[in-house]
C-alpha cells in the first residue's frame, strides 16, 4: 500500500494546452504525454473545447467536481458526466469536445496504451467499514476523506489523494458516511 498525496501530484497543461492536469501515475514513471503505456491524471476544465488527441489509446473519465460535463461524441451522441454517473469509456482516436454545465469542472482520467495495457474504473460507494481485495494493480481515489488500513495499520486517505495497491493486498476502508471511491484496475493485455 502506498498513498500518493495530492500536493505530489505533477501539474502541467493539457497535450493540446487548452486546459490544466494534475498527472497522478504515469508507466513508465516519467513518461511524456506520447509515449506513456498507462496514465492516471485529474483534468481541469475551466472552459468548453475539444479534448486532446491521444491515437492508439483506451480513455476513461469520471466527473469529479462541478454541476456537469457534457461530452460531444463523433457520431453526434452526446454524453452527460455528473456526480453520480458511472465513468465512460471511449477511444482517445475519437475527435470529442467538451461543455461544462453552469461552470468550471474536474474529471478523473485513466488512459491505456491499446495492446499493451488495459484498465477499468468504477464507482463504488463505501459505507462504515468495508474491505478490498486488489486482483489486479488497483488504484483508489476518494471523493472524500476516509481512513484505510492494511494488516491493522491505519493511515488518512484525503479527498482525491491516491492509495495504490498490488494484486492480492486487502484493503479496509473506514468512513463515518457514505463516501463514492473510484476503484481502477489496471493490467496487461492479454494477447490475440
Amino acid at each position: 500500500m502506498r498513498i500518493i498525496r495530492r500536493d505530489d501530484y505533477r501539474r502541467m497543461p493539457w497535450k493540446n494546452g487548452q486546459g490544466m492536469t494534475e498527472e497522478i501515475l504515469t508507466f513508465p514513471a516519467g513518461s511524456d504525454a506520447d509515449r506513456f503505456d498507462w496514465r492516471v491524471s485529474i483534468a481541469h476544465v475551466g472552459t468548453d473545447g475539444p479534448f486532446s488527441f491521444f491515437p492508439d489509446v483506451d480513455r476513461t473519465i469520471a466527473l469529479l467536481e462541478g454541476n456537469g460535463l457534457l461530452l460531444d461524441l463523433p457520431d453526434d451522441r452526446t454524453v452527460t458526466l455528473t456526480g453520480t454517473s458511472d465513468p465512460f469509456s471511449f477511444s482517445g482516436d475519437w475527435s470529442v469536445a467538451s461543455r461544462n454545465l453552469d461552470g468550471p469542472t474536474m474529471d478523473l482520467n485513466v488512459m491505456t496504451r491499446r495492446g499493451r495495457y488495459r484498465h477499468a474504473m468504477t464507482r463504488r460507494t463505501f459505507q462504515t467499514s468495508q474491505s478490498l481485495q486488489a486482483v489486479k494493480y488497483t488504484l483508489l481515489v476518494p471523493t472524500a476523506d476516509v481512513h484505510v488500513a492494511i494488516d491493522g495499520c491505519w493511515s488518512q486517505l484525503d479527498r482525491f489523494n491516491t492509495l495504490e495497491l498490488d494484486c492480492d493486498e486487502q484493503v479496509t476502508v473506514d468512513t463515518v458516511r457514505p463516501v463514492d471511491i473510484f476503484v481502477i484496475a489496471i493490467s496487461t493485455a492479454t494477447p490475440v
